[in-house]
């Protein structure tokens, strides 16, 4: 029986290896077919290998004809069918082969491959159905590569806890299952630049901090793919100190700053309210690619720099580079953040007639809102009327938000009755509404819309802000007395207030959502989190150090210019992120001039 090596060394296994054209790939067959070699396990899975990655149809056809393929075989083709991006479908129909075989039973080799294909949405389902075949097939204790495969296919789907629990099920887990639950605790998908930042989020990044520790503590090494998980997580958290600590990680281990280093740094940088460091890392880097440009643009934006967005966004077709979907709706939405109305609506329009492009859902979005900020509802309006999709609950958030902000009640019950259709249970949809009606003293549609979430068991969605102080994040919701300094927190919020109302202050009291005296309403709106964050801040941290809050909703206009106020008052810089976009305070200004 003819050896392994002196199959790999055989001339017309070499012939095989070095093909690039279908043609000379049938050329070298014909050869294995006349020496023999065809009918080997080795040189036939080298076949399929090769034939799969120049033409699928080609490969099948050979496959085909093997008259009792091995379970080896079926692995080969199963997997090269997957790595070289073919349709899912041709993997299981080639799995279901298996199954249907009256000696053949799938093996540790058999999943991997597949769970893989299963990644997204649509195959989601049948990557479930697997794992019953995993426990049907295989006897525990499971090979090390199904359970990280298992732990990969869930941190996929976004199901965390059934990820960490098949990490816990890992011995000694190598670096690409750390890797992997990392990356699903950090959830840094870079999708969003400011995003909203749910308690969920910030447990998950927070955890991500400890399981990083433990990584340390272990025998395992981090490498680049690991500081991305970690410095997204401190981007999520807007935890500078941990995020700078991370930089200086990299540096001192020698690890490269490769171009998804470099963006996640970018990214991080921007999200934790430095944007010259996030610039002068992005300009110093020798070679930069269209995610780099991405981060960047989304800075820009999220910090109210639109005509510098607008200037990168150039650039990119300056350097060759081709925009891609996020490209175009960092650039729109950072044109919509300073109402850049008709710039915004050029890089819309460059999508189909310059880059050949379709817009997405996501891009008639960031035009609905691009419109709706500045006033022109009609014509935000008539963007979702003839947007070629059906709109999404994204879509018709944007438009509720218009009408709250310019007072459209008739568009605002409009948009709220297709976001029930699509998302009864999100709160914030029902609280926009409210926000509507109180402003405008319709207490009654107030009352009801809270008699609408309560009839879909929907619970407000609570203000939550974060602030980090001497490299340790602490959290307080809206009326907060369970920090261990609450004494002192809500006797600074009552200095706050009597230097308030010295400075002619008085309460916007529209954003209270409850009929109540005008005196209890200024009380509650001094409650907000980022009220009590600021106030922990200016006891808690040094005179000379900005204090950076993180806010998961958007700022209320009182918040907003009582934070002006603030920031004149006791002489600090006040670093807000709320749901969309950075304010910056200072001396009694803010960044974004009072248009967000």
């Amino acid at each position: 029986m003819s050896s392994l090596t002196s199959f790999s060394t055989h001339p017309v296994i070499q012939f095989l290896d070095k093909c690039i054209t279908l043609r000379a790939f049938k050329q070298a067959h014909a050869q294995a077919i006349t020496t023999g070699l065809a009918v080997h396990t080795y040189p036939l899975s080298r076949i399929l290998l090769i034939s799969s990655a120049l033409s699928l149809s080609y490969a099948l056809s050979i496959f085909n004809q093997i008259p009792n393929p091995t379970i080896f075989l079926f692995n080969t083709l199963i997997s090269s069918v997957i790595n070289h991006n073919y349709h899912t479908h041709i993997a299981f129909s080639l799995y279901s082969r298996i199954l249907y075989h009256k000696t053949l039973v799938p093996n540790s080799f058999t999943y991997p491959s597949l769970f893989k294909a299963c990644g997204s949405s649509e195959w989601a389902e049948h990557g479930r159905a697997l794992h019953t075949h995993v426990l049907k097939f295989l006897e525990p204790p499971y090979d090390h590569f199904v359970q990280s495969s298992l732990l990969v296919f869930y941190a996929k789907l976004g199901q965390v806890g059934t990820s960490r629990y098949l990490f816990n099920e890992i011995s000694n887990p190598d670096l690409a299952s750390w890797n992997s639950i990392l990356t699903a605790y950090a959830r840094n998908d870079g999708s969003t630049f400011a995003g909203v930042l749910t308690d969920g989020d910030a447990t998950l990044s927070l955890e991500c901090f400890n399981l990083f520790r433990e990584l340390q503590a272990s025998e395992v090494r981090p490498n680049e793919v690991t500081l991305v998980a970690v410095i997204g997580a401190c981007a999520n958290l807007g935890a500078l100190a941990q995020g700078v600590w991370v930089h200086a990680y990299l540096r001192k281990h020698n690890l490269l700053l490769n171009l998804f280093v470099a963006t996640a740094l970018i990214d991080m940088y921007s999200r934790c309210g430095c944007l010259d460091l996030a610039y002068q890392l992005f300009i110093l880097l020798p070679r930069r690619d269209v995610f780099c440009y991405n981060a960047m643009i989304g800075g820009f934006g999220i910090h109210g720099f639109g005509h510098q967005a607008l200037g990168l966004f150039n650039k990119i077709k300056v350097e060759g580079l081709i925009p891609d979907d996020v490209t175009f709706i960092v650039t729109i939405s950072a044109c919509s953040h300073v109402g850049l109305v008709e710039e915004g609506r050029r890089v819309f329009n460059s999508m189909k007639e310059i880059f050949e492009i379709e817009p997405k859902l996501e891009h008639y979005s960031c035009l609905v809102d691009l419109l709706g900020r500045v006033g022109r509802l009609t014509e935000a309006e008539e963007i979702v009327r003839d947007m070629p999709m059906k709109p999404n609950a994204v879509v018709w958030r944007s438009l509720l938000g218009a009408a709250k902000v310019h007072g459209n009640l008739e568009m605002g019950e409009v948009a709220l009755k297709n976001l029930l259709q699509l998302e009864p249970e999100t709160s914030g949809n029902y609280v926009l509404l409210s926000n509507l009606y109180a402003r405008m003293n319709r207490w009654e549609d107030v009352n009801k819309v809270r008699r609408l979430m309560k009839d879909h068991t929907v619970d407000k969605f609570p203000g939550s802000s974060l602030v980090e102080i001497n490299g340790a994040v602490h959290e307080f919701l809206t009326g907060d007395r369970t920090h261990p300094r609450s004494e002192e927190v809500h006797s600074k919020l009552d200095d706050i207030s009597r230097a308030l109302r010295a400075y002619g202050h008085k309460p916007s009291t529209g954003d209270v959502l409850f009929d109540i005296e005008e005196e209890e309403k200024e009380d509650a709106l001094s409650y907000h989190s980022e009220r009590l964050a600021i106030a922990f801040a200016l006891i808690a941290s040094d005179s000379h150090v900005p204090i950076r809050v993180i806010k998961n909703l958007r700022v209320c206009s009182d918040c907003h210019v009582s934070t002006k106020l603030i920031s004149l008052i006791y002489g600090r810089e006040i670093i807000v992120r709320d749901r969309s976009r950075f304010h910056h305070f200072r001396d009694g200004i803010c960044s974004c001039a009072d248009y967000w």
